[in-house]
């Protein structure tokens, strides 16, 4: 038996590894990936230059603000797009309004000017002109540097002492204490990671799931079209040939995976010969933020688990969804018929992927926790809700004990309805054939 289900697992991975559409597809891959780790170097070969910065300029007819404003710009330009990623260049004029409205129409759309003057009752006022409309963090960071800057202004025209100037700038300091022993300060990192790393994480389990149930079903009605199944099933068992079905298509999907991490290392090497602009540097530096808070403080204890349960329930989950897969695939007989029957594995996998994203919205709600034992969905919610403190190592646990009892039930009573299914050409009471499957068996 063990020779008879090497010798299928080995024909399905031959099969794929040398079709065409294998070789071309990662062709493809391989060029995407590294083309979007390097985009910025290629925008800048063909003439783009994202090392430019957008031009501010500042025509301040009170000849008094300009320093203080370029300060307050370059810290809040900081605190909104980080470190060494300022997109903007301060630059003082003396130029006419007029002149300058001329020189952003015709040569500079994307840069701005601050004109800073007083109006006719003697008050301070400003102006900015765009060509077209700001971006809402570009005129949040414009405003917040004018509004600091004129308050500095003005206190210091008042001839307040030191004393009396430093407190009123100083404002009020702020500390927070938290009465919940569940909660911590380090809620903001965790709003990072949930929005930043485990959404990359999380997609490419999602595609490759419906990867995964795509190839088991194409495979599995492609024999059954060409009647080649009947030949199969005449020499080898139907648990023999379910059972390589599952373990070629996840051998085949865990090898793409491994590919795609070499796609990514090559286009990060290639990066690092040639260089690269601040686009992706920016987009890197945010989610290493994100994964070093996850590494710090209350997290740092936790973080090896969540490493290891994250793989413990993903593994699993491909494992129910590959069986859910060549179930179905067992009892149609074409390809058009099996995208039908596989809506309600779509649906459940959308149900997960979504609540995962939102579960920081779904904070402290109980229907939210028990959706996280939820088999096939637990493998992306469970993780994030142990992330965010809303479950614990002991309900995570559960969840992959609970997906264990799954996968057993999914054996014992799938090998039935495919044993019954997958010499069945009839495309007409699929369901029936199932449940009568399993009375019968």
């Amino acid at each position: 038996m063990r020779s008879k289900l090497n010798f299928l697992i080995n024909v399905s991975l031959k099969r794929k590894v040398k079709s065409k559409w294998f070789l071309i597809a990662n062709i493809i891959i391989a060029i995407l990936i590294v083309a979007v780790i390097n985009i910025d170097s290629i925008i800048t070969f063909f003439g783009g230059d994202f090392d430019s910065k957008n031009k501010l300029y500042v025509l301040d007819e009170t000849n008094s603000i300009f320093d203080s404003f370029k300060e307050n710009f370059e810290y809040y330009e900081n605190n909104i797009y980080g470190k060494n990623n300022e997109l903007f260049e301060v630059i003082k004029t003396d130029k006419k309004v007029d002149e300058l409205k001329e020189l952003i129409k015709t040569k500079e759309n994307s840069s701005f000017v601050i004109r800073i003057y007083y109006n006719e009752h003697g008050l301070l006022s400003s102006t900015l002109i765009s060509f077209s409309k700001i971006d809402a963090y570009d005129y949040q960071l414009i405003s917040s540097a004018l509004s600091q800057s004129a308050s500095i202004y003005t206190l210091n025209s008042i001839g307040l002492t030191d004393e009396q100037y430093n407190k009123i700038i100083n404002g009020i300091n702020i500390e927070r204490e938290i009465m919940d022993d569940n909660s911590h300060n380090e809620d903001e990192d965790v709003e990072m990671i949930m929005t930043t790393v485990f959404p990359i994480l999380i997609l490419p389990f999602f595609m490759l799931t419906i990867f995964l149930v795509q190839f088991i079903g194409s495979e599995v009605n492609d024999e059954k079209s060409t009647r080649s199944m009947e030949i199969i099933i005449s020499n080898v068992s139907a648990k023999t040939h379910f059972a390589a079905k599952i373990i070629a298509n996840n051998l085949f999907i865990f090898a793409q995976v491994i590919m795609i991490i070499v796609y990514v290392l090559i286009g990060f090497g290639i990066r690092k010969i040639i260089g690269g602009d601040t686009i992706i540097n920016g987009v890197a530096g945010t989610i290493g933020a994100a994964i070093g808070s996850l590494s710090k403080g209350i997290m740092a204890d936790k973080l090896v688990l969540i490493i290891i349960f994250t793989l413990i329930l993903m593994f699993l989950t491909f494992i129910a969804y590959s069986l859910i897969a060549g179930i179905l695939a067992s009892m149609t007989t074409n390809t058009e018929d099996y995208q039908q029957v596989q809506a309600p594995i779509m649906i459940v996998l959308l149900l997960g992927y979504y609540l995962s994203i939102m579960a920081g919205m779904f904070k402290g709600s109980f229907i939210i926790k028990v959706f996280s034992f939820v088999p096939l969905i637990s493998a992306v919610l469970s993780p994030s809700l142990l992330v965010i403190g809303q479950i614990g190592i002991m309900e995570i646990i559960i969840s992959i004990l609970i997906m264990l009892f799954t996968l057993y039930l999914l054996i014992k009573y799938g090998i039935k309805v495919y044993k019954v299914g997958i010499l069945n050409y009839s495309s007409t009471g699929m369901w029936k054939k199932i449940f009568k499957s399993l009375k019968n068996k």
